[in-house]
């Protein structure tokens, strides 16, 4: 045990450990949540960089906590399987480190659990420490249900969720080393952004894939992450007993990504019941592999019933499509979905008669990569016309063409994600 614990917590002994691990732009948020003195729960798919945010919290800790009150525990090690659906090993483990570390209990202890959703009832565990110890704890998981269920009514009003995603563009930028923080900057690096946009629309954000310039190997990484998420996570958790079908349905599913959801259709052409088609995308949903949003309708109920538009989480993961050409068309809409939704989940599409691929509160996005095509254009500004109302902006979304018209904005990919950092 005591070989685990040091493995997890090089700190103890090494101050500097995490020096080289890359900052990500969410720090500064998750530093604020980390004073208040509910669990801090971060929550996102599987290699986003969960863990990395975790130690660079600790990296900053360490500037005003002793480094043996910071306590660092990844639950997905082998060690503990056998150990899984017996919550009351999380105080063996516990004990362990007081043991071992002889942290000053006196002072506060910086708990972090890894990946907490593998053990069985961890809720009941971490809620008994948190109303009776000194301990902030900060947790995270894979799941959005994690905090959702019976993890709700024993945590209530006792979490504070931070969603972690992959990189984000402008942290794609940092990551090249390629200055973009001001309208100067923006300027006299355009050539170099102009090819990272190229880049990051195509292999998206995760680090692995960024961080290597080999393809072959970029696509072999999506795809071991795509399948750990469905082997390790969905198929366990829901005792899938066919692997293959999720795992056939997911390549389906991103094929078509960006198109509205037929589970008839689909259940005809991959022969799987419709119902389970749809049980086994929520589970995608859940596990955030996609994300689904709803046709706007000014009746709640309506809206929730709708047919579902499907999104990809990470663009990358468009290049694991089932005989999929390079469609950089749906790649600009995907992308600008995730930004979108990032800010806004209660974003909807509309689809009566003419359409609009995305609304929010008070605007309306259409995207197209290309408006050369004046029958594309004429299409894009007659769903304006038919649904914009006067408090409504509208924004036509390009590769590459900045200019207003009409009331309608037409903006690069670059200028609206530096809009909406």
């Amino acid at each position: 045990m005591e070989h685990i614990l040091l493995e997890d917590n090089p700190h103890w002994i090494d101050p500097t450990c995490y020096d080289s691990f890359v900052k990500r732009d969410i720090l500064k948020t998750a530093l604020e949540f980390l004073q208040a003195k509910e669990i801090l729960a971060l929550i996102g798919a599987r290699r986003v960089g969960k863990s990395t945010i975790a130690k660079l919290l600790i990296k900053e800790l360490l500037t005003t906590t002793q480094s043996k009150n910071i306590f660092f525990i990844n639950l997905e090690k082998p060690e503990f399987i056998p150990y899984k659906n017996d919550a009351t090993y999380l105080n063996t483990l516990f004990d362990e480190y007081l043991k071992v570390a002889n942290p000053d209990t006196t002072k506060k202890i910086y708990f972090f659990i890894d990946e907490v959703q593998i053990f069985q009832n961890w809720e009941i565990f971490v809620k008994s420490k948190y109303e009776n110890s000194n301990i902030k704890f900060i947790i995270t998981g894979s799941n959005s249900s994690l905090l959702t269920s019976n993890y709700a009514t024993v945590l209530t009003g006792r979490v504070l969720k931070l969603q972690i995603y992959s990189f984000s563009f402008s942290e794609f930028l940092t990551y090249k080393d390629i200055a973009h923080t001001t309208l100067l900057e923006q300027t006299a690096n355009k050539i170099e952004i102009a090819r990272a946009k190229d880049e990051y629309l195509k292999w998206g954000g995760y680090y692995s894939v960024i961080s290597t310039d080999n393809e072959m190997i970029k696509k072999e990484y999506l795809k071991n992450i795509a399948e750990d998420i469905i082997l390790k996570d969905i198929v366990p958790r829901y005792k899938i007993k066919n692997s293959s079908v999720i795992k056939d349905l997911f390549y389906y599913v991103i094929s078509n990504a960006t198109t509205i959801l037929n589970y008839s259709s689909l259940s005809k052409k991959l022969g799987i019941d419709a119902k389970m088609i749809k049980e086994y995308i929520g589970y995608f949903e859940d596990n955030f592999l996609v994300s689904t949003i709803s046709n706007y309708h000014t009746k709640l109920t309506q809206q929730i019933k709708s047919a579902k538009k499907l999104y990809i989480t990470d663009n990358g993961f468009l290049n694991l499509g089932v005989n999929r050409s390079a469609n950089m068309g749906n790649s600009l809409e995907n992308l600008v979905f995730n930004i979108l939704y990032q800010h806004d989940n209660k974003l909807t599409y509309i689809n009566d008669k003419y359409e609009i691929d995305f609304k929010t509160t008070n605007a309306l996005y259409q995207v197209a990569y290309t408006i050369k095509d004046e029958k594309t254009l004429k299409r894009e500004l007659n769903s304006f016309k038919h649904f914009c109302k006067e408090q409504d902006s509208c924004k036509l979304i390009t590769y590459n063409t900045n200019e207003k018209k009409d009331n309608i904005e037409r903006i690069s990919l670059e200028r609206f994600i530096f809009s909406n950092q």
